[in-house]
């Protein structure tokens, strides 16, 4: 660090480039109490700023769907939450073009990018749940001392979530309504899975150093910490909406917020990273270890522990255990993937129409997985002036991955950074960026029908 101080060009270009931020360039000036007690003293701040945000944008109250439920019973949200600007109707906004839509700033608040809790901090950041439950179980704190996550609860994955498998189709869920942790995994899964299998699961489970979480003064944690998991965020092979910031954009104003997809489906894809550029699950294991929990700056993760896993066992291992994770049941499709109508309410039969119709959800979203496997540019940009929100520059999203449907209930918020809170918030969101008109009625058919994938 003194050595780093004495070269001020360095740390100029450093801060030019997008390498370090103000706050990181803090941290090179500071010993660790005093810059634990600095963002200590800032976190109440950064948090009320969030919290506005979400305030000003969204309709964040518990207003459950009557009768719909995620796999292990958690109720739904439903409505739309993103707040219109005032004046405004859905509908108006429909028969906009995006040119007017940009032109007389209408575009809503809660469709431009969601910033992370703190954007100039960045970094992992978990659920308070899966925090208590790790705790419980381990005496792993996964606490932050510098900032909390921020989306209520009942908005976000049931947890902890089930697991299925596609060898044990017929065990259901295989979590027992546990979280799956190195506690409990062997005595969960050893009749299970196979040796080679249940090797893979454990290193899923195993904690290896990070960018916030490690044993250095270069963390966000109170104490030196041992690291994070591929299931702290993917908790029981799904999510538990973990948020992060790309390691793979710069300067940071521009790097994005991360949702936490699910692991569920993940032998049908064949897309990875938060570029796509990764064309295995291999790949991206391995990526994840050596770059990504460093937000892509391999001199931080040497001095910082990296682990290197060995590609033809341990990589291996673990894709593989990865590849089990199903989706979950979807009792009323049949073997295409659609509705089997004897079994579906007239709602979900319209909104299928809808789907494969006027809506164009299947030229993206192709059964019976209801993904591509590609990535699409929704140039949303058409709608908005750029602008920084809360430390983060909303300009373009450029291309985005198509995940599957299947499951959608179960992984909200939606899109890539979690701007959106339910499915009609998707719905809205799609039907001014395709420009497609639908009706109130056809949004809720559209609605129902997605609740069935």
């Amino acid at each position: 660090m003194k050595r780093l101080k004495s070269v001020p060009w360095l740390l100029g270009f450093a801060l030019s480039a997008g390498v370090l931020s103000a706050a990181a360039l803090a941290a090179v000036e500071e010993d660790f109490p005093t810059l634990m007690k600095r963002l200590i003293q800032e976190k109440p701040r950064f948090a009320k700023r969030q919290q506005d945000l979400l305030a000003q944008r969204y309709d964040l109250a518990d207003r459950p769907a009557p009768g719909v439920t995620m796999s292990r019973g958690k109720p739904v949200q439903q409505g739309v939450r993103v707040r219109l600007p005032a004046g405004t109707t859905w509908d108006q906004l429909a028969a906009m073009t995006p040119e007017d839509i940009k032109r007389r700033k209408l575009w809503p608040a809660g469709f431009l990018p969601l910033p992370h809790p703190h954007h100039e901090a960045g970094g992992m950041v978990f659920p308070r749940p899966q925090i208590d439950e790790m705790r419980r179980q381990t005496g792993r704190d996964l606490t932050r001392f510098d900032l909390d996550f921020d989306l209520p609860q009942h908005l976000l994955p049931e947890f902890p979530a089930p697991i299925f498998l596609t060898t044990r189709k017929d065990l259901g869920d295989v979590s027992q309504g546990q979280l799956v942790t190195l506690d409990n995994f062997e005595s969960l899964f050893k009749d299970i899975l196979n040796p080679k299998q249940l090797e893979g699961l454990r290193l899923l489970l195993t904690p290896f150093p990070q960018q916030q979480f490690n044993l250095t003064h270069d963390r966000r944690s109170e104490r030196p910490h041992t690291g994070v998991a591929c299931l702290d965020c993917h908790a029981n092979g799904h999510t538990n909406a973990a948020t992060h910031t790309v390691g793979d954009i710069r300067p940071n104003e521009h790097r994005r917020r991360i949702d936490t997809p699910t692991l569920r489906g993940l032998n049908i894809q064949r897309l990875f990273g938060s570029q796509r550029a990764l064309k295995t699950v291999e790949d991206f294991t391995e990526f994840e270890q050596r770059a990504a929990y460093f937000d892509g700056d391999p001199v931080a993760a040497q001095r910082k522990g990296v682990n290197v896993l060995e590609r033809g066992s341990q990589v291996h291992f673990m894709a593989e255990f990865q590849a089990l994770l199903d989706f979950p049941p979807a009792p009323k499709l049949n073997l295409y993937g659609k509705l089997d109508e004897a079994k579906a309410t007239q709602a979900e039969v319209r909104g299928q129409k809808l789907f494969f119709g006027k809506a164009t959800c299947a030229t993206c979203h192709t059964p019976p997985y209801y993904t591509d496997n590609l990535m699409h540019d929704l140039r949303v940009e058409r709608f908005y002036d750029e602008t920084t929100i809360n430390g983060r520059r909303a300009s373009t999203d450029g291309p985005i991955k198509t995940f599957p449907l299947r499951g959608l209930k179960d992984s909200p918020p939606y899109l890539h950074d979690d701007r959106l809170m339910t499915l009609e918030d998707s719905v809205e969101f799609f039907n001014l960026v395709l420009g497609v008109q639908l009706t109130a009625e056809e949004k809720q058919d559209l609605v129902a029908f997605l609740r069935t994938l």
